[in-house]
């Protein structure tokens, strides 16, 4: 009877070897392809979410280690309208780092900051490059430029957010070798989990760099960017744009801020033409029930609550774990 049961345990080892193994896969975490998760589902053709505030309450550890699991693709932080608090904002890293990884297997979710330097023209974003360095040393993902309104200024804030040994784009419409510094790299590299060198080598604009996991954005919205956006979006190395409709009401003097507005429709389309011209991404915000046609009208990028976001991704199929 015991050399019976040693028989058919032996011929069942294999089936249950395999089921273990099974079970550990199903447990292991999802292997990214991208420190930036929203760079990897842009890649995949997924349109992604964020959300953020202008309110300036991320800027703390445990605010960080509890959006870690945020439902976002994105967090956008802002520094334009709340206090430009650098310390802050590697506080939140830090914290981010502590609270993941995330559903999807990234160390951290992607944070993009909207940096206090309007760019109204060259000179000025030049003179304060040194924000956008300061920034981007914390770890962050990407950087959105506000009023971007001319060539020159988007020009500046690229070179300040690129390193000197970059190839892609430079002699481009004007463009550039990068400006940065090396004295950052460091405590970035230890957010994002990699090597100093490792994160020099990615720390770059995609899609112009295939390997690059920073997001460069700028904000087409004013009257004087909406004059300039056909050449403001040919600069290489952007990767998404917005209209900003509640500072273009402002700027066009539309009441209300109505964006059924015929100014404001006029503004939006000649935005949204302008990148889809130059191969780029278009922001708009979304909710639950305009994202899908958002979507299918060609928006990538959402400004979005949990709702829409969730309707969104059923829309377009998006694989768990979101």
């Amino acid at each position: 009877m015991n050399r019976i049961l040693k028989q058919v345990l032996w011929l069942f080892a294999p089936v249950a070897f395999l089921a273990g193994v099974l079970s550990i896969m199903a447990q292991a975490p999802p292997k990214p392809k991208h420190i930036n998760r929203a760079i990897e589902l842009l890649e995949q053709g997924q349109p992604i979410y964020y959300t953020g505030s202008h309110s300036g309450t991320e800027g703390s550890f445990e605010q960080g280690k509890k959006d870690a699991q945020i439902w976002a693709d994105y967090i956008s932080y802002d520094m334009e309208h709340a206090p430009f608090d650098v310390q802050g904002l590697r506080e939140y890293m830090r914290g981010l780092v502590a609270g993941g990884p995330t559903k999807s297997g990234h160390r951290t979710p992607a944070v993009i900051v909207n940096v206090p330097v309007n760019g109204t023209d060259e000179a000025v974003v030049r003179a304060n490059a040194w924000m956008f360095q300061q920034v981007l040393a914390t770890g962050v993902h990407g950087v959105l430029l506000t009023h971007a309104d001319t060539p020159g200024a988007i020009r500046a804030f690229i070179e300040a957010c690129r390193f000197p040994n970059r190839e892609q784009g430079v002699g481009q419409q004007g463009l550039q070798e990068g400006r940065r510094g090396a004295h950052g790299s460091a405590t970035a590299a230890e957010i994002w989990g990699v090597s100093t060198a490792e994160y020099e080598a990615k720390a770059d604009a995609w899609p112009l760099n295939p390997n690059g996991e920073l997001l460069l954005g700028v904000k087409e919205e004013d009257k004087y960017a909406l004059a300039n956006v056909e050449q403001n979006l040919k600069i290489p190395a952007l990767a998404f744009a917005e209209w900003g409709p509640g500072d273009m009401a402002l700027s066009l003097g539309v009441p209300g801020g109505s964006v059924n507005d015929p100014r404001m429709v006029a503004a939006r389309s000649k935005v949204f033409a302008a990148v889809k011209a130059n191969h780029m991404f278009f922001l708009n915000s979304c909710n639950a029930n305009n994202v899908v046609d958002m979507i299918k009208e060609g928006v990538k990028i959402c400004s979005a609550n949990a709702a829409a976001a969730e309707v969104g991704r059923k829309s377009t199929n998006r694989q768990l774990p979101y």
